[in-house]
């Protein structure tokens, strides 16, 4: 059976939207020692700002000036490009080249990197508001199926901390996160 990641990418927005709803401290440390909460939260709508930027077919250098400087009120910036990316996916063509900061790729791969980027900051953001971190299966399954075989590329990008060991019966959502240099037994 296909992975239905448009499908995938509301549910991804529905419970970073959930966990956005319990930020009480802005500047909370999160899981990504880089960002605190404000930090994490600008970075997933700014993601998400991109969005129907590129699948417009935009080159990100054309893409940049129309980023917009990001308001006080994240909570509501959230929703508007949260909806914004949604409806941009909607209507675009899978298969139609997206012009990424590392090349071209085709529009379904630009889609299943969204949705996993949201997806490993809901957990940030979750562990961030001391929120339920579980994470719905069919995320944790879809996005998994992305990482594990890019594992080593993952560790070498840099974009993520070094793999965490974890047992090979560890949970799935434990072995995804592991991926990504997280550990959620802590």
């Amino acid at each position: 059976m296909a992975t239905d990641w448009i499908s995938l990418h509301q549910t991804a927005h529905a419970e970073f939207s959930t966990r956005l709803s319990a930020v009480t401290d802005w500047a909370a440390p999160t899981p990504d020692t880089e960002w605190n909460t404000h930090q994490l939260v600008q970075h997933v709508i700014e993601e998400q700002q991109w969005v129907p930027l590129l699948l417009e077919g935009r080159t990100v250098r054309e893409a940049k000036p129309l980023i917009k400087r990001l308001g006080d009120d994240l909570i509501a910036e959230w929703h508007t490009y949260s909806a914004a990316a949604a409806a941009a996916w909607s209507k675009a063509d899978r298969e139609a080249p997206v012009h990424v900061s590392y090349g071209t790729i085709p529009a379904h791969e630009y889609l299943r990197e969204q949705v996993s980027d949201v997806t490993i900051h809901t957990w940030d953001l979750a562990r961030a508001t001391h929120s339920p971190d579980i994470l719905d299966s069919a995320l944790v399954e879809a996005v998994y199926s992305v990482f594990e075989p890019q594992k080593d590329t993952l560790e070498a990008s840099g974009l993520f901390e070094s793999p965490v060991p974890v047992p090979d019966d560890a949970p799935l959502q434990s072995r995804l996160l592991a991926l990504t240099g997280r550990d959620d037994r802590g």
